[in-house]
């Protein structure tokens, strides 16, 4: 396995749990972990590559600031690294962040779905991936923040990543072990080609049942497919029950390090992930060292794919996408945030996402002051 240089943008929460899992890639690559703190990089990722020390991992680590917003100045920093991947888990807000808020409140916003929040996740992958282009430098870009909506956004641009992680990769293990449980065989003989929106990986894990947003799932043990003996008005419901697992973002750091496996080693690996090659929602793909491949049934083309995708989306706050990459949000889940802290956009043109990103977080961090006072 050779030698890669891995620039990690983006260490927060998760990205700093997915950084623990890839400094002890198999190999010996160079990392340079970028941000606006440098203090806080060089503390956090010591923490990684000491933990990685103590299992007998050696990588080498670096770190240096990194402004994403500051397009020049991030496309000098990849010009002067030249990385082969850049794995990036930078947001303006993460998701989980309106927990904070009074319980009635939170599970408010929460009902507004993930749609309205898009240009927090959007606008500093935007601005990383104007930079790469900018160093016309061929880099396989991953993404981790939103990839069911940003990538295809950026997509139409012809700015999207390679790839996302986590969502749809989320629950594939405990789904895998649910139908195993179901149908009385080794859970090593069940594998199944899943396709869903965000929305859908979500509620399934929580809820136990898609809310009606179109997916498709097909099964096979030892190679056979065994989809018709499975109820899919049911195929979820041990999910929140007897396969609930607790909160946190491991699941999405470990799917991040089964792509990057993949993606440093060439191993052609079969998993799911959301986002690839810029396309709506989440798929079953094969992963090699520059590419990525949609993986179908006989029962799915890749157009009916996209559209169940599509559709899925707007169960997630995005009426749709256009061909320009303007994104149109939904009525419905928009006027949430509307009623709760007076945001409202109902058309972001990516041109002009930085800007409403800016407002959604004066006014959300506005709003939250008030339960600190």
């Amino acid at each position: 396995m050779g030698q890669k240089r891995i620039l990690f943008v983006g260490l927060g929460d998760l990205g700093a749990q997915i950084f623990d899992l890839l400094v002890r890639l198999p190999g010996w690559h160079h990392f340079l972990v970028g941000g606006r703190n440098e203090q806080y990089l060089r503390e956090r990722t010591n923490l990684s590559l000491f933990a990685a020390s103590q299992l007998g991992f050696s990588p080498n680590v670096s770190c240096t600031y990194l402004d994403l917003r500051n397009v020049d100045q991030t496309a000098q920093i990849i010009e002067n690294f030249r990385p082969d991947i850049i794995f990036c888990a930078a947001t303006l807000l993460r998701w989980g962040a309106i927990s904070r808020l009074p319980k009635p409140i939170a599970d408010r916003l929460y009902a507004a779905q993930m749609g309205p929040w898009l240009p927090m996740h959007l606008t500093l992958v935007y601005r990383l991936m104007q930079a790469v282009k900018q160093t016309g430098l061929v880099i396989q870009v991953v993404n981790a923040s939103y990839p069911d909506v940003v990538n295809p956004v950026l997509a139409k641009v012809g700015l999207a990543p390679l790839t996302g992680i986590g969502d749809i990769a989320n629950n594939i293990p405990a789904l895998r072990m649910s139908i195993a449980f179901k149908l009385g065989v080794p859970l090593e003989q069940v594998e199944i080609r899943f396709f869903a929106q965000r929305y859908v990986n979500h509620r399934i894990s929580r809820v136990g049942s898609a809310g009606g947003a179109p997916f498709h799932l097909t099964v096979f043990v030892e190679g056979k497919d065994q989809t018709p003996l499975l109820d899919m008005e049911t195929i979820f419901d041990l999910l929140p029950t007897t396969f609930k697992r607790a909160p946190g973002q491991l699941m999405t750091a470990a799917s991040a390090m089964a792509l990057m496996e993949s993606l440093v080693g060439n191993e052609g690996t079969i998993t799911h992930a959301p986002g690839p090659n810029g396309l709506p929602g989440g798929y079953p793909v094969k992963v090699c060292e520059d590419s990525i491949e949609v993986l179908l049934p006989e029962a799915l083309t890749l157009k009916e794919a996209i559209h169940l995708n599509e559709v899925g989306m707007q169960f997630d706050g995005i009426d749709h996408i256009d061909e320009h990459g303007t994104v149109y949000f939904a009525g419905r889940e928009m006027s949430i945030l509307k009623d709760v802290f007076g945001y409202e956009c109902k058309v972001i043109p990516l041109a002009e996402c930085e800007q409403w990103a800016d407002e959604l977080l004066a006014k959300y961090t506005a709003f939250e002051e008030t339960f600190r006072r």
